[in-house]
């Protein structure tokens, strides 16, 4: 999930420039009071574009201290109980309890644990689910021509963590979320122009 400072503007940019297709909405119009949400789709990625209404919203506050950015990287799990049983024995600060979320399209399990810096991971299952997205949000489309897509999948994410803390928290994902290095980027191989000053 991104946090922007304005949501509509940002899926129409998304959508014309990377070609993806709007696929579901929240906001006021919703009953949503607190932002307007974008659900965005190219193959098998999706992105949320959320920006506040409310000027009390945690999102504006999270985009007034760093800008557009990604506030919380979602995963499909087959079990949300199991996996944050094991997250929380392995040490991981549980953000969210697993609770179910649901509406006349069927139940979401949702849980959270926090990660670096104020990145956080919800887990989610969606087995038995059926609508455009989750609960809360609406069947969507532009009306537009979108632009020519350009990506089908995500093969990695970027995770910008704190000076000095990288095999923390390297170790973090392999003992709390079982994953594995398949490569690593160091010195040049990940430098540009603007990374020594």
């Amino acid at each position: 999930m991104w946090a922007v400072g304005n949501a509509t503007q940002a899926a129409a940019f998304y959508q014309l420039a990377f070609g993806m297709e709007l696929v579901a909405y929240s906001g006021p119009v919703t009953g949503n009071r607190d932002h307007h949400a974008y659900v965005l789709r190219s193959g098998a990625v999706r992105f949320v574009l959320k920006g506040g209404v409310d000027p009390a919203s945690p999102i504006l506050d999270h985009h007034r201290r760093h800008g557009d950015g990604i506030v919380d990287i979602a995963l499909e799990v087959p079990d949300v109980d199991r996996c944050i049983r094991h997250a929380r024995a392995q040490g991981a600060t549980v953000l969210e309890e697993p609770h179910d979320v649901t509406d006349e399209h069927g139940v979401v399990r949702f849980a959270a644990i926090a990660t670096y810096g104020e990145t956080r991971h919800t887990l989610v299952d969606r087995s038995r689910y059926t609508g455009p997205y989750l609960p809360g949000y609406v069947a969507r489309t532009s009306g537009r021509p979108a632009g020519k897509r350009l990506f089908q999948a995500l093969d990695h994410v970027v995770g910008n963590v704190e000076l000095g803390r990288m095999d923390e928290w390297v170790g973090f994902y392999h003992r709390v979320m079982g994953f594995t290095n398949m490569a690593e980027f160091i010195g040049d191989d990940i430098a540009t122009e603007y990374s020594r000053s």
